[in-house]
């Protein structure tokens, strides 16, 4: 009779205890990240942010899904289709007016305290902002500097990087006439930021994208910029048909040796670090035109207003991958500029005097303008400084056709 009992009293504890088991497990939620390809140590680093955030909740699990930022854009457009979106994104900060304009992005104050808000340096946070609300986190930020190889431009009798544009095409002269495999000048002419590249003249030569609500792609100084660029094309200054090449190819010509002066990100400074340690390298400002300018640029993780786990969602991104720990190891590893106070003041980045060439550049830093339709018209843009490098057209005509359907969008 006691076995009986002590049996029944067994099986009810054993059937309690897969009723909470069920319950627990019904509980449990699933984030999907997806994100952008920066080099060979994003997944491990989101894995790794991951796995920290699981331990601290049991049960739930976070999915990490790294994608080329080539494709990503397109890839998260079929998904929104779709309806099967993530839970998180890493997006190209610009995607973002067009994600809120259409009602797509979650806003983010709510899951935010104040102290964690104001833990970011504050000019990162406002590319993401819109009519006082948050949409996005920075989880990568970059301003451009000129990379130079200090050996090329001592063969060819030169002792400072230049600081202006006719600096620029004597010292790529001067690389020519060497008569290497190396040339002077790298120019981007082939997918993402293909437009940026041209960014770097237009702004130092004085010129705007959008400029009283109109485009600005087509004024005399950004004529100017694109025939500048032409112009070195055409004197065999630049490598080879840069219109071949995409902004991968050119680094990867610069850490072999053979190219004197490359327009770039922080990033490439760690890549140098591991794949071409003894290159010797400086860097300086990107060179002036009538003014001083460089792109800043920021990538941001947002939460889908379709989401199904927002808070945990939210709880990843707070409690985790934006704390110190793995905020200093992602920029570190990446080689971006750090976003947050804290990581900031770590000496890892505090003590780096090759960051200032970044840094100090901040306060000329141009962005993206925060417009529908930014996609669009950058398409348009790379059309026409494609046509111009490969010859099929002229800056000007080139330029002013851009121009007219960039207004189309803008009047949309």
């Amino acid at each position: 009779m006691y076995q009986n009992k002590k049996s029944r009293v067994l099986g009810l504890l054993a059937g309690a205890a897969a009723i909470l088991a069920t319950s627990s497990m019904a509980q449990a939620e699933t984030v999907r990240v997806v994100l952008g390809y920066y080099s060979a140590a994003t997944q491990e680093l989101f894995e790794g942010m991951a796995k920290d955030f699981m331990e601290k909740h049991p049960g739930d699990e976070v999915k990490i899904e790294v994608i080329q930022w080539d494709n990503l854009q397109q890839r998260l457009t079929t998904d929104i289709a779709g309806g099967t979106e993530p839970d998180i994104a890493m997006i190209g900060t610009r995607w973002l007016v067009d994600y809120v304009k259409n009602d797509i992005a979650e806003p983010l104050d709510g899951y935010m305290t104040p102290e964690f808000k104001g833990a970011f340096i504050e000019s990162f946070l406002s590319p993401s902002t819109f009519d006082g609300t948050m949409y996005g986190l920075p989880v990568a930020a970059s301003a451009r500097a000129m990379y130079y190889n200090k050996d090329l431009l001592a063969k060819a009798g030169v002792t400072e990087p230049p600081t202006n544009w006719d600096g620029v095409v004597d010292t790529a002269k001067k690389i020519k006439a060497l008569g290497t495999d190396a040339y002077g000048f790298a120019l981007q002419g082939k997918e993402i930021e293909t437009d940026a590249y041209w960014y770097y003249s237009l702004w130092t030569h004085g010129g705007d994208l959008i400029k009283d609500g109109k485009s600005g792609v087509a004024s005399p100084e950004a004529i100017e910029a694109l025939t500048l660029y032409k112009s070195m094309i055409d004197q065999g200054l630049t490598e080879p048909d840069p219109s071949g090449l995409n902004r991968q190819d050119i680094e990867r010509l610069f850490k072999q040796g053979r190219i004197g002066m490359i327009l770039t990100g922080p990033w490439l400074r760690g890549q140098i670090k591991t794949d071409a340690p003894t290159l010797n390298y400086g860097l300086s400002p990107i060179p002036e035109g009538t003014t001083k300018a460089t792109y800043g640029v920021t990538d941001t993780l947002m939460v889908f207003k379709s989401s199904k786990n927002k808070e945990l969602a939210m709880k990843f991104l707070t409690e985790t991958a934006f704390s110190p720990k793995w905020r200093i190891e992602f920029s570190t590893k990446e080689g971006f500029l750090p976003v947050m106070k804290e990581e900031a003041a770590a000496p890892v980045f505090a003590d780096d005097p090759q960051l200032k060439a970044f840094t100090d550049m901040l306060p000329y830093a141009r962005f993206a303008p925060p417009v529908a339709n930014w996609e669009q018209m950058v398409d348009a843009v790379i059309a026409a400084v494609q046509k111009v490098y490969i010859g099929q057209a002229q800056p000007e005509a080139a330029l002013k056709e851009a121009a007219a359907t960039i207004d189309g969008l803008i009047q949309q």
